[in-house]
């Protein structure tokens, strides 16, 4: 039995080669090289193709949970914040090919509820915090509901993963997300908030 073992963050390599070639069609050769592993050390550690994606989708989380910390580190506002994230999200989201979350959701729905679950018990409480310290610090409108908020936030994005909604092949992703997202946060903004949003919002 060999003492391999992929960690977390080697398996992080595993998504641009599921983003370039689909979670399907991506081979053991392909994956096995991007993670610096043979293909039967690859299988060894992962006998099937949904436990490795699960797998990498988790290591994909925590990379972007990393990410978050280092950008809390270099803003201070929730309004700077807040559109840091949804810079990480356009970045993401433009690497990700369309098709990817039909794939997901239709192929590996253990995986897709891990996603919907990472949105509910870590995205909608970290939004909430950060429409609590705006409203707090007056750069967010003190009469917004910070639950219906949040909530229309997530559902927000449940409607950008659509594809009934927004066929991948008929619209822009990014664009979609820019028009769904980026007007309305600017709206919950106070003239302090949309001071400082104006130029955040101009390099998106």
């Amino acid at each position: 039995m060999s003492d391999f073992t992929l960690t977390a963050a080697s398996l992080e390599a595993a998504m641009p080669v599921f983003h370039r070639y689909g979670l399907h069609d991506a081979s053991d050769a392909v994956l096995a090289t991007a993670l610096r592993t043979s293909a039967p050390e690859l299988t060894a550690q992962f006998p099937s193709r949904e436990l490795l994606v699960h797998h990498a989708i988790l290591a994909d989380m925590e990379r972007q949970k990393r990410e978050h910390k280092e950008l809390y580190a270099q803003y201070t506002t929730a309004v700077e914040r807040l559109y840091g994230l949804l810079q990480l999200g356009l970045r993401d989201l433009a690497a990700v090919p369309g098709q990817f979350y039909v794939d997901l959701q239709t192929g590996f729905p253990q995986t897709w509820d891990a996603v919907m679950d990472h949105l509910n018990s870590y995205s909608a409480p970290q939004l909430q915090q950060l429409l609590n310290d705006g409203i707090r610090s007056k750069l967010f409108r003190s009469d917004i509901n910070i639950q219906l908020v949040t909530k229309v936030l997530i559902e927000q994005l449940n409607m950008l993963l659509n594809p009934q909604v927004f066929p991948p092949d008929r619209y822009n992703m990014r664009e979609v997300f820019r028009s769904i997202f980026l007007y309305y946060i600017r709206g919950i903004c106070t003239d302090d908030g949309a001071r400082i949003a104006a130029e955040h919002f101009a390099r998106l």
